[in-house]
């Protein structure tokens, strides 16, 4: 496991988000209709059709592929360019991300955490809690880089 992150970061990146990642892959195969369903929490679901179904899938594909990225990165490397590089891209993917969903939902939907499903705390309340934890591992707020062990530090 990659020891140049500090505790907090290195749990939420190594962790909670590559689990999160597991619950976004397996939502659409376990039950592919509540999932587009729940995209937008204030319509009626209606039948899939074979686009709805094939978007849905995809997209729980794309999260299994963040899962295993983030495991094979995080888990794998103790250089932090490659660590800072990823998550400044896993960051602007985040701003896109919630950006779509704020366009799709509109403001008061958006705003509205008390109408929030689960999907929708999903897309938006922790892709915007990792956004800040990404900006506050790239910031120094939540600490310092580690030395890994047997690794020199670089100035």
């Amino acid at each position: 496991m990659s020891t140049i992150l500090p505790a907090f970061p290195r749990l939420v990146f190594t962790v909670i988000e590559p689990l999160a990642c597991i619950g976004g892959y397996l939502a659409p195969i376990l039950d592919t209709s509540s999932f587009a369903a729940s995209q937008v929490p204030t319509i009626t679901p209606t039948p899939l059709t074979s686009t709805t179904q094939l978007l849905a899938l995809q997209l729980g594909n794309c999260y299994g592929l963040i899962g295993l990225i983030a495991i094979g990165v995080l888990y794998s490397t103790s250089e932090p360019k490659v660590v800072r590089n990823y998550l400044i891209a896993l960051a602007i993917a985040d701003v896109g991300h919630l950006w779509i969903t704020y366009i799709v939902l509109g403001y008061a939907n958006f705003v509205d955490v008390k109408s929030w499903n689960s999907m929708a705390w999903g897309n938006i309340g922790f892709t915007f809690f990792v956004f800040v934890m990404r900006v506050g591992y790239l910031t120094g707020i939540l600490g310092k880089n580690k030395v890994a062990t047997g690794a020199k530090k670089i100035a």
